[in-house]
């Protein structure tokens, strides 16, 4: 998978999981097409996607081993990493640790890393 496909993967998951998980209606933001995503967006993810894919190589598959909390936190971090990537002074949000995340947004990452691993497998 090309890293645009894997970067649309990682939308259309963000998006879908947003839509199961958030606590009532999503910002528009969350939920914007692949089409009207920012150009800054579609490159984090893309690196997301890439880091998740080669973290999953590099451990010959192992890493699906690690629980789904785990696995939403290795993509947090490396969103995190991204966001500091695109913003001189990014938003504390966009740089929150996993403690402080929403529940929703957890979830949410959780279900990124399993689409990565299952679209990889």
């Amino acid at each position: 998978m090309s890293e645009t496909d894997g970067a649309r993967l990682f939308r259309e998951t963000w998006i879908a999981s947003v839509r199961e998980h958030f606590p009532g209606e999503p910002k528009p933001g969350y939920v914007t097409p692949w089409e009207d995503t920012p150009e800054w967006e579609r490159q984090a993810a893309g690196a997301v996607y890439e880091q998740v894919r080669q973290f999953l190589t590099v451990s010959t598959g192992h890493a699906s081993q690690l629980t789904r909390e785990q696995k939403g936190r290795f993509v947090a971090t490396c969103w995190t990493a991204q966001m500091f990537k695109h913003f001189e002074d990014p938003k504390p949000g966009y740089v929150a640790d996993w403690a402080n995340l929403p529940d929703w947004q957890k979830e949410t990452d959780s279900d990124i890393f399993e689409a990565i691993e299952k679209s990889t497998s």
